[in-house]
């Protein structure tokens, strides 16, 4: 009964991406964190880390308005959308920090969103240590480019280096969450980190 309430569920986001129009599943689990921890505001600029299809990136610039400003970046080539800049570049390499520079033309960031995950390889604890390095990789970002009190969501999978990474995003955050969105898959091992209130 769960297995099939489960292939029920996927199903159902996954037909309501198609018919909404949006280009991932994923798109309602940004959605409901918006919903329930407000992440952004109209006329943000965001950055979008390993934004590949894009569905992030549509939910963000829904939220931010006209006068807000989405870039995503993905080791993947997107397709292109309107009203949003899609850099194709490695994140863990300083020339994609600079080519998110060149676009934001010295504005300030106001949320950073990393939805990013390492290649599935089958060892659940190599595959969670590479998770949590790529969630360290987003924080370089976020030292870079991140305003004074924005916010920042990254996912990453459960495991036993995940303590110490929340633990470790006080340091920058005044307000630290662990949230699992209802479009997550209950099978799933990913969760979400909600930071809010950036120290600088």
């Amino acid at each position: 009964m769960t297995r099939w309430y489960q292939e029920k569920k996927r199903e159902h986001y996954y037909k309501l991406a198609k018919r909404e129009g949006y280009r991932a599943r994923s798109s309602y689990k940004l959605k409901q964190i918006q919903q329930r921890f407000h992440v952004f505001e109209e006329g943000n600029v965001v950055v979008d880390l390993g934004a590949a299809p894009g569905g992030w990136s549509q939910i963000a610039k829904e939220y931010v308005g006209v006068d807000g400003v989405v870039i995503g970046i993905d080791l993947q080539s997107i397709a292109p959308l309107d009203g949003i800049c899609f850099i194709q570049g490695d994140i863990t390499k300083h020339s994609s920090l600079e080519a998110i520079k060149e676009v934001l033309q010295k504005r300030d960031v106001d949320v950073v969103l990393s939805d990013m995950a390492p290649n599935i390889s089958g060892q659940y604890s190599m595959d969670h240590a590479k998770s949590i390095f790529l969630a360290e990789q987003s924080i370089t970002i976020v030292e870079s480019l991140l305003r004074k009190n924005g916010n920042y969501v990254c996912k990453v999978f459960m495991g036993d280096l995940l303590d110490g990474f929340v633990d470790s995003l006080y340091t920058y955050f005044s307000i630290v969450k662990r949230f699992t969105p209802s479009a997550s898959r209950k099978s799933s091992s990913e969760i979400y980190i909600i930071c809010k209130y950036y120290k600088n």
